[in-house]
């Protein structure tokens, strides 16, 4: 611990808030920067010579209020690269820890990445407004800061299917080119994404401070996180075992959603966790095509750290470093307080649980008759079917498409078998989960409806988002993107003329391995 820096004292002037009108539609908000600076550091934004905007959500921007109508000529491409023109000129690199594949590396923070401000809609609701690939800052640790347009290109397609899934996420603003090429295996077009979040707190932000030994450091961004996140549970009995139980529940609740569509995060390091719940850090991130518990996709998962079946339990194992850090507001006795945390840990399974049978059941058409939280049948026929797609290789947005329209015995049932290679323990499975299906209190045809909200026909599929990267970077065509941002913005309706966007790679065309993209 010796090699980790204290608490730095605050510099004059930083404790002010932030709060001026930036540009018309946006006054810029900043709460982050009333925290003592020892959570930051303050940096100069980097200004690049030839900034363009390649990308900007409309629809977002709608949601959250921003209007960049009125800006004026070159301020976004300015702001959404480097974030020049904020009010006071200067932006933030925000400090966390994090375990990286299980091993604690004290001193990460914003390496590549820059707070520029928040937003407050007109609910009162906050949002961060954070750039990625905006240069080098304190915490670069020897890389250059900055981003290739692939894999900007790629989280902007993620994370916007994802938002259209229904799962908690970071969202993407804007993408912006900034003129320049960067380094790494081979030269690429450089590029800014603009992304926001309800905030950026980490459980390895607790665990910089934590590290630190300063635990009043950890209270202050405790405080903060209640206040932002979770601000009925102020008044509670202890608000930061308070805190930690929502936390908790958020992440069981998101780890089940992921599930439940087949995605798999690919880095579930404590620093890639989010206090709020959201998803964020899309790095090697992936949809699964064909069914496998085991699936990783990531090519610096040497060992299956993070693969599809195994998060679960890392998600729990990065709840218990979150609830170390908070140990000294759990009892004044060290003991006692391990007792409090473990009994708080023991809720996760069974909290995982009730949100995947949740999940599941309603992809099966199961939904009134499954039995919470307690085993039953119905689970038990959950887990055959995924035994089937196993066996087989199925895919397994396909299957569950087919499958919601299979309720009744047809053309799709048929294709079901198919898929199953016509074995014989899918039919007697199809046999069994119609007889379940038969003890809901809905009609087929509502079963059906209900199944087709629940079962997308488009993900992001990963031979989709290489050629819409792959077409970008060589050609500047951002149509192959928009095409695929138009499937999985409309994730559950089947849209004429996009077959394609539904269907599986075919023979070469499986994307086997992703990449960080740092």
């Amino acid at each position: 611990m010796s090699q980790i820096p204290g608490p730095k004292t605050r510099h004059d002037g930083a404790d002010q808030t932030f709060a001026a009108q930036v540009a018309p539609g946006w006054t810029r908000n900043l709460s982050y920067a009333v925290l003592p600076d020892r959570f930051y550091e303050l940096i100069e934004p980097v200004e690049f010579k030839k900034p363009e905007l390649l990308k900007f959500n409309e629809a977002l921007a709608s949601d959250i209020g921003l209007a960049i109508g009125d800006w004026s000529a070159g301020f976004a491409e300015h702001m959404f690269t480097s974030g020049k023109g904020v009010a006071d000129g200067k932006v933030l690199a925000m400090a966390y820890s994090g375990h990286q594949f299980g091993s604690f590396n004290p001193s990460l923070g914003d390496g590549r990445a820059a707070l520029i401000g928040e937003i407050v809609d007109e609910r009162g609701k906050r949002f961060d407004v954070h750039l990625k690939g905006s240069g080098r800052t304190p915490f670069s640790r020897g890389g250059d800061g900055k981003a290739a347009l692939g894999p900007v290109i790629r989280e902007y397609i993620i994370s916007e299917a994802m938002f259209s899934l229904g799962v908690p996420t970071t969202r993407s603003l804007a993408i912006a080119s900034t003129g320049e090429y960067v380094y790494r295996d081979k030269v690429l077009p450089g590029a800014v994404l603009t992304r926001i979040a309800a905030s950026h707190l980490r459980i390895g932000t607790f665990q910089y401070f934590a590290a630190r030994g300063d635990v009043e450091g950890v209270k202050i961004l405790a405080d903060f996180a209640i206040a932002r996140h979770y601000p009925e549970i102020a008044a509670a009995g202890n608000p930061y075992l308070a805190l930690f139980e929502k936390v908790l529940e958020a992440q069981a609740a998101l780890i089940a959603k992921w599930m439940s569509l087949g995605f798999i995060h690919g880095v579930m390091n404590t620093d890639n966790m989010t206090i709020s719940g959201e998803t964020i850090d899309y790095g090697p991130c992936a949809f699964m095509d064909f069914y496998d518990h085991y699936k990783v996709y990531s090519s610096i998962d040497q060992q299956g750290r993070y693969a599809y079946g195994s998060q679960p339990n890392i998600a729990q194992w990065n709840l218990t470093r979150l609830i170390e850090t908070l140990l000294p507001f759990l009892d004044e006795n060290n003991d006692a307080a391990i007792e409090i945390a473990k009994t708080a840990l023991e809720a996760y399974p069974y909290r995982f649980m009730a949100h995947w049978s949740k999940q599941m059941s309603a992809k099966f058409g199961l939904a009134e008759s499954l039995n919470l939280p307690e085993p039953d049948s119905d689970r038990q026929l959950i887990l055959r079917f995924l035994s089937l797609l196993q066996k087989h290789g199925v895919d397994f947005t396909q299957s569950f498409r087919l499958l919601s329209r299979s309720v009744e015995a047809g053309e799709k049932s048929d294709m079901l078998l198919s898929m199953l290679k016509d074995d014989p323990d899918a039919v007697q499975w199809i046999s069994d989960w119609r007889a379940c299906l038969a003890k809901v209190p809905r009609s087929p045809k509502d079963i059906e409806v209900g199944m087709l909200g629940v079962n997308p026909v488009y993900i992001a599929r990963n031979h989709l988002v290489e050629e819409a990267i792959s077409v970008a970077e060589q050609n500047g065509d951002f149509s192959y993107m928009n095409k695929l941002l138009e499937a999985v913005s409309s994730p559950f309706e089947e849209i004429a003329g996009m077959d394609r966007y539904a269907a599986p790679p075919r023979e070469g065309e499986e994307v086997t391995q992703t990449f960080c993209g740092t």
